[in-house]
């Protein structure tokens, strides 16, 4: 039997990118720059129109470089598919309704001014009405993996420059749709039947977010059956046949695979399985995103950088002008202060991610020549690499300027998490309805989980806030908010996942309060010791509850029972503390004398 012939290049190429995120992604980010900079740079580089182009002559870059871009391009476009799905989940019309004025009005105003004045100075130099308008709307538009990134990890997100230029960004991100949507309409047709061809394309489109509608009624019904199975396994299928379902939708209809994905995510986001899809996606996103700056750096030829220096500079110092300089404007027009208008106004002037999307899709359907494409992408990239210089220093020129009037009530909003400083409460059986009773009555911020599907849905249909989710995965708790929670309450009263909890919790955040049901008081200890701040024991508590009643009923007076009741309760908890700092000191011991060597007998 002959063997099957393979095309070894496919493998070598997907082994480049791989190799790209494990080893020089970490080293860019261990030099403090963003890791969408290392693919964009190792993606231009490695690639074809880099050194790539050298493995004919040197056969042993074969192994070290991407030979055809189209290797690994299929899998790179799932990872727009996913960044707009979660874009879509990330969304809420509680949150749209909050920032509407900021996202609809100063962000869509960036979008259609910045897009317009770009159109038009790309017809003054020679560009058709057509080309103009598809450069314009994607050069208009500016980096949301970089500049979200940059404030996370400077921490000013919840800031109000952060919430400002979340807001922007956010409009941004919603304009990429309308901006594809127009390229695939113009790419059908020309001329009288550009007419024709946009009443079609609206036709589709409208009956693709129809269909992906109509399948969006089915997923409830289809993530409680998985569910009911407490299989990750089955969940993790279901949330990628969804995702790729309605992408597959879209794109028969004529349209994007990412509006389909986005369609989806907002079907999802206002369902009790959120945040355990964020869990799920969150990983497959990153990878596939990584792949898609990969490819998208593929495409930066360092010859046209080359070819026309002085054009190039030009064109980077006059597209961060005319962006910046127009959002500045509009930001004072919002009533931003002038601090928080000039650096928004940096920081968003550089080009973004989906400028690439979109010139790319332009090019593959020839609406825009290679050349052009080519000098456009490559103003694109340098400008996204000067992100994290002009971020610095449009904070060095904000802190030279004085902030003037009050904030505006849309900047109180969170970007990016529901909650701010709140509990985490793990269990929503009866034990953690009352906890969160009490801490909805104490005005306490809470997320509450679940494992059981069904409990989750009928809470839910009762008006509960409450998400499906396995607390004792670590993404999960990282989609809940662990990193700014101010405490978690453990309810459930399975044994082993209790610890697994408490253990997890404790291992991402040393400082987080910790408060667990434990079964009885050996289990308490226990807790302690895997770093509980508090563990309370049902048997201990029942029979405190129960000398209480039985006291009271007696005839003593409250008063001396309930002071009585509190301080053998803290009795009872140093005692359990104390044992667990005993026993770890034990096992410590006992440890070191297995290890020691034993002593030589000295010669009689």
């Amino acid at each position: 039997m002959a063997a099957t012939s393979i095309n070894i290049s496919n493998y070598s190429d997907a082994l480049v990118v791989l190799g790209t995120a494990g080893v020089v992604v970490p080293l860019v980010r261990r030099s403090g720059l963003s890791p969408v900079l290392g693919y964009l740079g190792a993606g231009a580089l490695l690639g074809p129109l880099g050194l790539g182009s050298f493995h004919t002559q040197l056969p042993g870059l074969f192994w070290f470089t991407v030979s055809d871009a189209q290797n690994v391009e299929g899998i790179a476009e799932l990872g727009v598919v996913f960044l707009l799905f979660l874009i879509g989940l990330e969304l809420s019309f509680q949150r749209l309704l909050a920032m509407r004025r900021l996202v609809f009005g100063l962000g869509g105003l960036q979008v259609l001014v910045t897009g317009t004045l770009l159109a038009a100075i790309a017809i003054e130099a020679g560009q058709t009405p057509t080309n103009a308008v598809i450069l314009g709307a994607s050069l208009s538009l500016s980096s949301t993996a970089i500049v979200l990134e940059l404030l996370s990890n400077q921490e000013r997100l919840n800031i109000t420059v952060g919430r400002a230029s979340f807001s922007v960004l956010l409009a941004q991100d919603l304009a990429v749709i309308p901006i594809l949507m127009f390229i695939s309409i113009v790419a059908a047709g020309t001329g009288t039947s550009v007419l024709k061809s946009l009443g079609t394309a609206l036709l589709q489109a409208a009956v693709a977010v129809a269909a992906i509608a109509l399948f969006g009624r089915l997923l409830r019904p289809l993530f409680r059956l998985v569910t009911s199975t407490r299989s990750t396994e089955l969940f993790i299928a279901a949330v990628l046949f969804v995702i790729i379902a309605a992408s597959m939708i879209a794109y028969e209809a004529g349209l994007s695979m990412a509006l389909g994905a986005f369609v989806a995510g907002l079907l999802l986001a206002e369902t009790e399985y959120r945040k355990a899809i964020e869990a799920i996606v969150e990983p497959f996103k990153g990878l596939l995103l990584g792949i898609f700056f990969f490819t998208v750096g593929m495409e930066i030829d360092f010859r046209e950088i080359l070819r026309e220096p002085v054009l190039l500079a030009g064109g980077v110092a006059g597209l961060i002008a005319v962006k910046s300089l127009l959002l500045i404007g509009l930001a004072r027009l919002f009533r931003l202060s002038s601090p928080v208008a000039v650096e928004m106004g940096l920081l968003l002037g550089p080009g973004g991610e989906f400028a690439f999307v979109g010139i790319s899709m332009a090019t593959g359907l020839s609406l825009l020549g290679a050349e052009l494409a080519s000098f456009a992408l490559a103003v694109t990239s340098v400008t996204m690499a000067l992100t994290p210089a002009l971020s610095f220093i449009g904070r060095r020129l904000a802190a030279r300027l004085r902030a003037a009037g009050p904030v505006a009530s849309e900047l109180t909003v969170a970007p990016l998490l529901e909650q701010q400083r709140h509990a985490i409460v793990v269990g929503y059986g009866r034990v953690g309805k009352v906890v969160c009773a009490l801490l909805k009555e104490h005005n306490i911020p809470y997320i509450a989980a679940d494992s059981d599907g069904a409990i989750v849905t009928h809470d839910r249909r009762d008006g509960h806030d409450v998400y499906y989710g396995d607390a004792s995965d670590p993404n999960f708790l990282e989609v809940c908010g662990l990193s700014r929670a101010v405490g978690v309450i453990v309810t459930i009263h399975t044994h082993d996942l209790i610890d697994d909890i408490v253990e997890h919790v404790r291992a991402l955040r040393p400082d987080i309060l910790i408060v667990a049901r434990a079964r009885d008081a050996e289990h308490a200890r226990h807790l302690y010791s895997l770093g509980a701040t508090d563990a309370v024991p049902e048997t201990v508590e029942a029979s405190l509850q129960l000398s209480e009643a039985a006291l009271v009923g007696l005839g003593v007076p409250a008063g001396p029972v309930i002071a009585s009741i509190h301080e053998k309760r803290d009795e009872i908890r140093h005692t359990l503390q104390d044992a667990a700092r005993q026993a770890g000191r034990d096992t410590i011991r006992s440890v070191r004398q297995k290890t020691r060597r034993p002593r030589r007998k000295r010669a009689g």
